[in-house]
């Protein structure tokens, strides 16, 4: 059985000030996940924003490749937009919507605020979901930006 793998990002736009990220670590006797969805820069953002990941090398052991889903969603838990995948193996710019990793590294996303029809998002808080296929639950990480 596979499991999916979430890690919640925060953004927040229109008036917010920028906070530190928080993190929560593993419950105990449960290991770190192979994975990280690390903050968005630049914070605060008013066109654009790079979303950085990393993808540890443990994920490989196996020898197989890694899916991977970024999805931005509203307040309302709706899906909004997916972040396109920059310096991608497969091609620049591709909506981050499983797509296959095959090697680990720091690897990045950019989102530049509009929705899945093209039109800027209002100001408002925005979370950003990395899931990372056929791996356990890793600690929520949380970010507040402005726009």
């Amino acid at each position: 059985m596979r499991r999916a793998l979430c890690v919640i990002l925060l953004l927040c736009s229109g008036g917010f000030t920028a906070l530190a990220a928080q993190e929560r670590p593993p419950p105990v006797g449960e290991r770190e996940p192979d994975f990280k969805l690390e903050r968005n820069y630049p914070n605060p953002f008013s066109s654009s924003t790079k979303i950085p990941f990393v993808l540890e090398k443990e994920l490989f052991e196996d020898g197989e490749t890694v899916t991977v889903s970024l999805r931005v969603y509203n307040i309302l838990q709706q899906f909004v937009a997916a972040p396109k995948a920059v310096r991608y193996p497969g091609g620049d710019g591709l909506p981050l919507l499983q797509l296959e990793y095959r090697t680990p590294g720091r690897y990045e996303a950019s989102w530049d605020g509009k929705d899945r029809n093209g039109k800027p998002v209002a100001s408002g808080v925005y979370f950003v979901q990395m899931r990372v296929e056929g791996h356990g639950q890793a600690a929520p990480l949380r970010m507040f930006v402005t726009r």
